[in-house]
Formats: structure tokens, sequence, C-alpha cells
């Protein structure tokens, strides 16, 4: 069976020409519903750091980072240093492994997961202003809303647990040195995982 996944490209794209994600530039500002039905902004978090995860369960790259428990430590270990973590789900409701919000709410809670709120982008406008590609494909956001990293969790690019162990984690690596006031050492990566099942228009 072949596997559904792509490289992501890191030429983030924009939705019409008013939105556009790009490092060291304002991250797109979006407003959309939790998983609960609660309205969420991005604005609601200024002055935070702000991790953006997209999120499909039915992925295999998804699976090996929750399996692992690697995806709900990462959330973790940032959660308690005051960062928000925004796991976002831009799955078009046709799609095949589409999970409705309260469903993928309980399956990430069900791996461990522990994100700030579980964002649902049906429409597929939050993940096209961002450029996301994959699943997973991570952000991270400073606390004056400008984009600090985009791209993979991890460098090594497989959907194979036991390779997390000898990877570097972008995403632990970026939120410490932006939390200890340092430029980020690598802010920009290429997202590894199953492409985005984005709705049609």
């Amino acid at each position: 069976m072949k596997k559904a996944w792509i490289l992501g490209a890191l030429a983030l794209t924009a939705i019409g020409a008013s939105a556009q994600a790009v490092i060291g530039q304002p991250a797109p500002a979006f407003t959309t519903v939790d998983a609960q039905g609660k309205t969420v902004s991005l604005a609601d978090f200024k002055g935070k750091h702000v991790v953006l995860e997209w999120v499909n369960p039915g992925c295999p790259y998804v699976q090996k980072h929750y399996n692992s428990g690697n995806m709900p430590a990462t959330q973790k270990a940032a959660t308690a240093k005051g960062v928000t973590w925004l796991a976002v789900s831009s799955t078009a409701r046709d799609a095949g492994d589409y999970r409705p919000p309260k469903d993928l709410a309980g399956w990430i809670a069900g791996k461990g997961g522990a994100p700030s709120a579980t964002l649902i982008d049906e429409s597929g406008k939050i993940g096209r202003a961002y450029g996301a590609r994959t699943t997973p494909h991570m952000y991270l956001i400073d606390p004056r809303g400008l984009l600090l990293y985009a791209g993979a969790i991890d460098s090594k690019p497989t959907s194979n647990p036991a390779d997390i162990a000898t990877a570097t984690n972008y995403v632990n690596q970026a939120v410490g040195e932006a939390l200890a006031g340092k430029a980020v050492s690598q802010p920009t990566t290429r997202a590894y995982g199953c492409s985005i099942k984005y709705a049609d228009g």
C-alpha cells in the first residue's frame, strides 16, 4: 500500500494575498472553535509563546509520536513552562480519516496528550494560511505574535518509533531557545508526515 505522506515544503503559502506565514513576521491571525465548541482566537494568547501542531490520528507518523508518548511529552514539557499548545485538525469532513471534534479530542487525551486546546479547521483556512502540509507540522509563535519556527517535530522523517530516541526534537529545541531569550538556531526544517486532507476550494 502506498504510504500517504509528503515531505512538506517550507515555501509557506497564503490565503488570497492577505495572510502569509513567514519566519520573523506576524503569524497569520485566526479565529475558530475548539473541540468543545468554544471560540478561540490566536489573539487570545498574545504575550505567550504558542505552539501549533497539525494532527490527524489516521496518520502513521502522528501515531508514531503519540503511541510512543513523544508528542504528549513534548506538549507537557512546553505547557509546564507556560507555553500555550494548540493542536489543529484541518482534515476535511468528507475525508476517510476525519474524526468529529469530540472524538478527536478524546483520541488525543487517550494517548496521554495534553494540548491547551484542540482546534477544528474543517474549512482548511488556518492550515492554508500557515502553509501546513503534513501531519504533524509544527509552528512556534513568540509573545509578540511573530513566527519563530516552522517544520518537523524532529530530525528523523520516518514512521518508526524506534527512531525517536536518536532524533533531535526541533520543537523542544526551539521552545528552549526562545524561552531563554535566544534566537532559534533552526527556524525552518522540512516537515514530514501524511499530507493534510484539505477540503476542496
